[in-house]
């Protein structure tokens, strides 16, 4: 992954379902600047190649008392990103995301999964060109902080993951010989909303 959001562990504070109440509902909106979807596959069983999508936006609603929370996340799949300007605009046809018709994906979860004080999974559903199909991120890593060290409110990041099938979502040209069976990175950090870190 070409970014990442690893925290050192002096920054490592309390998680965000422990951190101390602040309001029924708390609003974060994605840092656009440090979130960034990936995939890989196999081409050819030559090697895993990775893509990955740099606009994506979005928000996490958090009721810390009553340990919920809500995602909703867009990703602009015409900011793909494959290391080859040719290749960007080849992949956006209709054999395979067919941006001029579906120029966003999005996920909205259902269901955060929490252990102990800390969400652990995410199921909800993803569509992408224009097909909705439910999928579970399981997250591999995850910090809360009450205050970001340079923008001074709260703020959280964590990295998640989940393996899709490019045919469920009528993406699989040159399957199997390119792999139908994808797996989704996503490395996303979020911003608590300034006029509710304020109060």
């Amino acid at each position: 992954m070409k970014k990442s959001i690893w925290l050192g562990a002096t920054l490592l504070g309390a998680s965000l379902f422990s951190a101390p109440l602040m309001a029924a509902e708390e609003v974060y909106t994605i840092d656009s600047t440090h979130t960034f979807p990936s995939y890989t596959y196999s081409h050819f069983g030559l090697s895993q190649q990775q893509h990955q999508f740099n606009n994506v936006t979005g928000t996490v609603t958090v009721d810390r008392e009553a340990k919920t929370a809500k995602v909703d996340v867009t990703i602009d799949m015409t900011s793909i990103e494959t290391g080859y300007d040719v290749f960007n605009e080849h992949i956006q046809n209709e054999d395979f995301f067919h941006t001029a018709e579906h120029p966003t994906a999005t996920f909205v979860s259902e269901t955060v999964k929490v252990k102990g004080d800390e969400p652990v999974s995410v199921d909800g559903l993803l569509t992408i060109k224009g097909i909705t199909k439910p999928v579970t991120l399981t997250l591999s890593h995850f910090v809360y902080m009450d205050k970001h060290p340079m923008l001074e409110v709260p703020a959280f990041g964590a990295n998640a993951s989940v393996q899709i099938l490019r045919s469920d979502f009528d993406v699989d040209k040159y399957a199997p010989y390119v792999s139908d069976e994808v797996t989704i990175n996503i490395a996303i950090e979020a911003i608590q909303q300034a006029e509710e870190a304020a109060e």
